[in-house]
């Protein structure tokens, strides 16, 4: 446990009073709830040899919010105060208007834990930490004379949250979260490239910090560099992709999931509004959202309004069964809601998000996908991405490709960037393998300014007729 549980309705907040400025708040209103957070982390980053950063924050902080039809009234506060929370009513009230409204039951209650509530900052002493970043820089290079920089980062969090529900009910999370970074920067006759790994989720720094997990992974970043540096100019076309397992799921992250969250498609915004229970993805094509999977990035044990998260089916068998769904919009679209109700901190009310989001895994042998191209591109990792979330539109770069000529892996490529549309993108897969995996625990979700941590991941999937953006001639 923390070295000082966080409970806001003993202390500062008392439960009865506080009690009552939310009812009074949200007399008739359809919904609404108090979140109360306290959030510590700390952030490590070792560069060119040496200790660049190290930081530490420690903030808390309440979130009042009242719903009245679509209409939301939030407001929030540094101060955990009565006097803070009362001025904050006020606020909030504004949205409920004359009332009217019908108070929606509240979610359901959970005993499950998916996660460990001891502190990660507090596993591992300081000075553990630093010396680990000194040995992974050390190692890094002493693998190769041709690295000439390496950049290490730890990072370790503490959310703790407690949410008042209008009818009484208290709902407690304690969230930690850990997360090793790792870049290897290398030279050969003048020209430089870039391998980096990360990996971490809701766990302990120990496993983390094991050097047998962080040499692994400076290995890793090594191969990768090196990839690059004999890497070729992209070809520029249309042309078929194999996607790799894993992290490659960012994609269908980006191109995709937003487009099946609930606000959008309530909104009629989504290129998959008014599409449930139609044929949106090739067959045999089944994609869920699942919070529920243990020390995951993305997992929650309850979502940021009380809900227990779930595991939710979004397509099954290339058809659209379901959307992720916060309280609100679920209220509006008369289905119930799945507990992706997230928000970035106290200061942010919450919307539909992703938690973990993937695709399930197939019967076809990776290599015979492959070899299933007869002229493409292999495409094991990504970077950076954007999405248009009215049509799917997706452009998204490569960070490790190779050229696929029949049937065959050549040369990797440099510079190969996706580019399609998720609706479009789906009907076009070709081929699943039995290789379905999840990413190594580094995603973080962009959302009306909001961030939040996600999770991604998928099997090795053929996808036919991509346009690839390249600078090959």
């Amino acid at each position: 446990m923390s070295a000082d549980p966080f409970y806001p309705f003993e202390t500062t907040l008392p439960a009865d009073e506080a009690q009552q400025v939310l009812s009074t708040t949200l007399a008739g209103a359809d919904d609404g709830e108090l979140f109360v957070e306290r959030r510590k982390s700390e952030a490590l980053l070792f560069d060119d040899g040496r200790l660049k950063n190290a930081s530490y924050d420690a903030s808390e902080g309440f979130g009042l919010r009242a719903v009245r039809d679509d209409v939301t009234g939030y407001a929030h506060s540094t101060e955990l105060t009565m006097a803070s929370l009362r001025r904050a009513a006020d606020t909030a009230r504004l949205a409920v208007g004359d009332g009217g409204g019908t108070q929606a039951d509240g979610p359901a209650y959970t005993n499950r834990r998916l996660y460990s509530d001891d502190d990660p900052i507090l596993g591992q002493p300081f000075p553990v930490k630093i010396e680990t970043l000194k040995e992974i820089d050390a190692y890094a290079r002493d693998l190769d004379p041709r690295v000439v920089q390496v950049t290490a980062s730890i990072a370790a969090s503490m959310q703790e949250v407690s949410i008042l529900r209008p009818d009484g009910t208290l709902v407690t999370d304690s969230r930690p979260m850990t997360r090793l970074n790792i870049s290897v920067i290398v030279e050969q006759d003048g020209r430089r490239e870039t391998g980096s790994v990360g990996g971490g989720g809701r766990i302990g720094l120990d496993g983390l910090i094991d050097p047998a997990n962080w040499q692994d992974k400076v290995k890793e970043a090594f191969r990768i560099a090196l990839v690059n540096l004999e890497a070729e100019p992209a070809p520029a076309g249309v042309m078929d992709v194999v996607l790799g397992p894993g992290w490659p799921g960012i994609l269908l992250h980006e191109a995709i999931g937003h487009g099946l969250e609930g606000d959008f498609n309530r909104k009629g915004t989504s290129a998959f509004a008014g599409l449930l229970g139609q044929q949106v993805a090739a067959k045999g094509v089944t994609v869920l959202d699942d919070g529920t999977i243990p020390d995951r990035r993305g997992s929650i044990t309850v979502d940021d309004e009380g809900t227990p998260s779930g595991k939710n089916t979004l397509i099954e068998d290339g058809i659209l069964v379901g959307y992720m769904q916060d309280r609100l919009n679920a209220r509006l679209m008369g289905v119930a809601p799945t507990g992706n109700g997230r928000r970035q901190s106290y200061a942010h009310a919450p919307m539909p998000r992703m938690t973990n989001t993937y695709m399930l895994g197939g019967t076809a042998n990776p290599a015979d996908l492959v070899a299933d191209v007869a002229d493409g591109i292999w495409a094991v990792g990504f970077g950076g991405g954007q999405v248009d979330i009215t049509n799917g539109k997706f452009v998204f770069s490569c960070t490790e490709a190779y050229r696929v000529k029949n049937g065959k892996v050549g040369a990797p490529v440099k510079g190969a960037t996706l580019i399609g549309d998720g609706p479009t993108a789906l009907q076009h897969i070709r081929g699943l393998g039995d290789d379905m995996a999840l990413d190594p625990g580094m995603g973080n979700c962009g959302k009306a300014g909001q961030w939040v941590p996600v999770g991604v991941g998928q099997p090795s999937t053929l996808i036919g007729g991509l346009t690839m953006g390249g600078s090959a001639a």
